[in-house]
């Protein structure tokens, strides 16, 4: 995708507004800029293509596709960070769940309302491919003999945008490329219901199957395969059903054996495997292994004005070790406890948060070093650089002074790049994994009674863990086994999520695995009352079922759609 990323920029200008100097000016006719008539054509598909791609890459700490934010703020895996509750309130306003309102361009001293910007982003990705299919739709198929592939790919890209919406609203707007203006604006967020809107998203991504490749010669491109891993990624979220107040009321078997039978082909394709070591997901000379089932293409210097760079993260270094700035996204105790492990390898599923993790006497899952730094040990396995505890932190007696490393790389990266004091790196944004897909088909079966078939799916990722220890340093505390048995689907079922938290940590997908289980409320309940008791600041935070497992719809989209779109459930 780098190198699409820079075709992008050669071959495709993109529609622009002049700046004017004057009022003379303001009747100049602008200068070496395309009209979108002379853009859409079917000679530039493919750059139309690219764009699409590209915009997946256009996110920014603000609107990020890396999930941090809204998936591990909200899920007790990590603390805001930063200088405080004032620095970017709204993430702030996250973490404690009451303050956020439709309206989150009303908090100062933000005035920014970065679920709009999210929700405004996400459309624009979908207007970009939308515009493209209906080139398209409209040229002859002896003009553009691979149009259903190039079609393929755009809807691949748009569900990915919808499968956003959709987590972190619930009820959106459907638009696509067959609609005229007026349909466009009259469309509601309720046109369908919750399972037609899945049904819509999973129609591209079987769209995407049916029409792409098995594999692709470009690294950031949709294939088949990775169509197949977000079908069976929306059929696992849209088989936990839910009501209209968002409890979870239904588990469809039928989609649930149709996620084993998804996963299953993926594996038996043989494109995908595990690292032997779980360092390699997160260290950039390994980007687009066989790990990477889809990525978001990360590039510096690539001929655009800012680059694609890991724009989302670029708050999230510590204040010192070579870095300079923001020390965001700061992984909590009960994330790190969560770690600690029995003399017999497993986790300690209800105790582990008792007690705080001491580093020289417990047991612990390797996974820990790999996934978040703190004091006296290395970061990124580098011996000369050892994480200095609170000097390392902005605010440490408000968050602790723990730094997460999967979306950091090393400061002396060739592929850091710097705006000011935020470190931007190259590093792909890895949007699906491999040990993720062959988790969803151990959840599916579990939930389908089949436990002991899902027990050597969640052993195979223990034991990558535990082969993980050659990057780290005193490996005879790092202890992880497998389960030699489950005794029932609900300690299967605890096995599988908790090796979910583990596996995915600070990846962005924990909020998100809590609501679809139907489990948010008491999970968050139970975390509020231990980690204030450490973090004063949470000491109002407070979680409102049936409320708080969506954000609102922004109140400037209900306003500009005149009042067609209809607000969630509690606000």
């Amino acid at each position: 995708m780098k190198r699409m990323t820079q075709l992008l920029a050669s071959s495709l200008v993109a529609l622009s507004v002049a700046s004017c100097g004057g009022s003379d000016e303001l009747n100049t006719e602008p200068q070496a800029v395309l009209t979108e008539e002379q853009v859409s054509t079917a000679q530039n598909i493919d750059a139309l293509v690219i764009a699409t791609y590209s915009y997946l890459g256009n996110d920014h700490y603000t609107a990020p596709n890396y999930l941090w934010p809204t998936g591990d703020l909200r899920a007790g895996d990590a603390h805001k960070g930063g200088n405080g509750p004032s620095d970017i309130f709204a993430y702030h306003a996250l973490s404690m769940f009451d303050p956020i309102v439709p309206d989150m361009e009303s908090f100062p001293p933000d005035l920014i309302d970065l679920n709009n910007k999210k929700w405004t982003r996400n459309y624009t990705g979908i207007s970009r491919a939308n515009s493209a299919l209906k080139v398209i739709a409209e040229t002859p198929s002896d003009q553009l003999p691979e149009a259903a592939a190039k079609a393929a790919e755009l809807r691949f890209v748009r569900a990915i945008f919808y499968f956003d919406l959709k987590i972190h609203h619930k009820h959106i707007p459907w638009i696509d490329e067959t609609m005229t203006q007026t349909e466009v604006e009259t469309a509601s967020n309720r046109d369908y219901s919750d399972q037609e809107l899945w049904d819509k998203i999973a129609d591209d991504f079987r769209y995407g199957i049916e029409n792409l490749p098995q594999v692709q010669a470009d690294a950031g491109r949709a294939s088949a395969l990775s169509a197949r891993a977000y079908l069976a990624k929306t059929l696992l979220y849209q088989a936990y059903e839910q009501d209209e107040m968002h409890n979870v009321v239904r588990i469809d078997q039928d989609k649930l054996e149709q996620v084993v039978s998804l996963v299953t082909e993926i594996e038996q394709s043989g494109v995908y495997a595990l690292f032997d070591d779980y360092a390699k997901n997160f260290l950039v000379e390994f980007e687009n292994g066989p790990e990477s089932v889809f990525a978001i293409q990360r590039s510096l210097d690539d001929g655009s004005p800012d680059g694609r760079g890991s724009w989302p993260s670029a708050l999230n270094a510590p204040m010192a070790g070579g870095f300079g700035c923001c020390g965001f996204h700061v992984p909590t105790e009960n994330f790190v406890n969560a770690f600690k492990t029995g003399p017999d390898g497993l986790p300690e599923f209800t105790t582990y948060n008792d007690v705080q993790y001491n580093v020289e006497t417990d047991y612990v899952d390797p996974r820990l070093d790999h996934t978040v730094a703190m004091e006296g040990k290395p970061f990124k396995y580098d011996p000369e650089l050892i994480h200095g505890g609170d000097s390392w932190s902005r605010a440490p007696s408000i968050y602790g002074n723990f730094t997460g490393m999967k979306d950091l790389e090393h400061p002396d990266c060739d592929c850091r790049g710097e705006n000011g004091p935020f470190p931007i790196f190259s590093l792909n944004t890895t949007l699906i994994r491999y040990a993720d897909v062959l988790l969803w088909k151990a959840e599916a079966l579990i939930e389908l009674g089949r436990y002991e078939e899902a027990r050597p799916i969640i052993n195979q990722i223990r034991e990558r863990a535990s082969n993980s220890t050659a990057r780290l340093q005193d490996a005879s505390l790092y202890r992880v086994d497998i389960y030699p048995e489950f005794a029932s689907q609900e300690e299967a079922r605890q096995a599988l999520r908790f090796e979910r938290r583990l596996e995915l940590g600070l990846e962005g997908h924990r909020f998100f695995d809590l609501v679809r289980w139907g489990i948010a409320k008491e999970t968050l309940d139970a975390y509020f009352m231990v980690e204030r008791t450490r973090k004063p600041y949470l000491e109002d935070a407070h979680f409102t079922k049936n409320k708080h497992e969506y954000l609102p719809i922004p109140n400037q989209q209900i306003n500009l759609s005149g009042g067609i779109y209809e607000q969630n459930p509690g606000y």
